[in-house]
């Protein structure tokens, strides 16, 4: 089983990724680790790197062609990524969401630890603008690139809010589907 999370930034995506992959014994992938990396590796911030990738769709495509490639040799896996249910289509593709204001305090707290420094802000409503820069850069690339919206639910096998949901019981809910969608079958 190929299971592929999206989602908005901060919903818990890699969270609900992570308990899955250790309740599933399943392999992770992380696109949000794999972007973080490289803003990190040029020296930038992560809105920077989504500037710099509007103008040069070579990085975009880098990483695309990687997870099309991990779709059609790897089976068993759990990958969390705006466009990994595209490029893996045959993947139970699931999407994240959460209130905004939860989402840029979850980014924050990452942040305060030392996680995501990428993604420096000095407040909640700074947080929550760069946040929605973000998704506009997403949109913009996905949409020239591919004339695919990543925020558009038709897209997704499951939706779930995580707002209210902490990390086990966001995997239960979607291994509640997973088991609901084996009866079917």
């Amino acid at each position: 089983m190929i299971i592929t999370i999206s989602g908005t930034a901060g919903s818990g995506k890699s969270t609900v990724a992570n308990v899955l992959a250790k309740k599933l014994g399943l392999k992770r992938y992380s696109l949000g680790d794999l972007q973080r990396a490289l803003a990190k590796k040029k020296g930038i911030s992560l809105h920077e790197l989504g500037e710099l990738e509007k103008k040069d769709s070579s990085l975009d495509k880098k990483l695309d062609k990687m997870q099309q490639q991990l779709g059609k040799t790897e089976n068993d896996f759990i990958i969390d990524g705006r466009l990994s249910f595209h490029f893996i289509p045959h993947s139970l593709k699931i999407f994240v969401n959460a209130d905004h204001t939860l989402r840029a305090k979850r980014i924050m707290k990452d942040v305060n630890k030392g996680m995501r420094k990428e993604e420096q802000a000095l407040s909640i409503t700074e947080m929550k603008t760069l946040m929605d820069q973000r998704q506009e850069q997403e949109i913009y690339r996905f949409t020239k690139y591919y004339k695919i919206n990543p925020y558009d639910m038709k897209h997704y096998d499951f939706v779930f809010d995580s707002t209210k949901l902490n990390p086990d019981t966001m995997a239960q809910a979607v291994m509640e589907f997973i088991a609901e969608l084996s009866e079917s079958l």
